[in-house]
């Protein structure tokens, strides 16, 4: 059986102070539901690696070559494909502008590839310009394995299924190749304020 749902129903709105931050048939909640298709992974971070791969001379980062890199701290706004909008949440981690400024690519398109066998696509553009991390931090604690953690990437102006859990690398591509939930029938792209949940959205 599919595990595509459409049977998703909408909650209480909240208040007009958060009209504008809310996209279209969206609640929002002050928990963080923990969703996923699979059991929890637990990576031990001595076996930790993120790598990018299809470029000119791949590259890979152990975790605590990753910590060294630049980091921020980013609040934003996200917003799951099962319709709750959670707001103001704050991360911590490293920017895919720098981690890309590492390779030497012209391909448009990403295979994220994570632990567990889970993948996800997305344009080259959707992760540069600051709009895109790989976060490990959440709240200002590590980000605990059932909401991603080590690591998950973080592209918050998409549907949250496009953030990744327990990331372990990209792959640059020609093409745009559907990843995981997108073979089941989920859009390509994932654009909450156009309410791209299903293919043909």
């Amino acid at each position: 059986m599919s595990p595509i749902s459409r049977g998703f129903h909408r909650r209480r709105s909240e208040p007009d102070a958060e009209a504008g931050r809310v996209p279209p048939g969206q609640y929002v909640t002050h928990d963080f539901p923990v969703l996923a298709a699979g059991p929890t992974q637990n990576t031990p971070l001595a076996k930790w690696t993120f790598a990018i791969e299809g470029g000119q001379s791949p590259v890979s980062w152990t975790w605590t070559e990753f910590q060294a890199l630049p980091a921020e701290t980013i609040t934003v706004d996200i917003h799951c494909v099962t319709r709750w909008s959670k707001l103001d949440t704050t991360w911590r981690g490293v920017s895919l502008d720098v981690l890309l400024e590492a390779v030497s690519y012209d391909a448009a398109y990403v295979l994220a590839f994570c632990d567990g066998g889970y993948t996800t696509n997305l344009p080259v553009a959707d992760l540069t310009g600051g709009k895109a991390w790989v976060a490990y931090s959440y709240a200002g604690s590590a980000l605990q394995p059932e909401h991603g953690g080590p690591a998950r990437l973080l592209v918050p102006h998409l549907y949250f299924w496009k953030s990744a859990k327990w990331v372990r690398g990209l792959r640059l591509r020609d093409t745009d190749q559907p990843g995981f939930w997108e073979t089941y029938g989920y859009h390509m792209y994932g654009d909450p304020w156009r309410e791209q949940r299903y293919a043909g959205d």
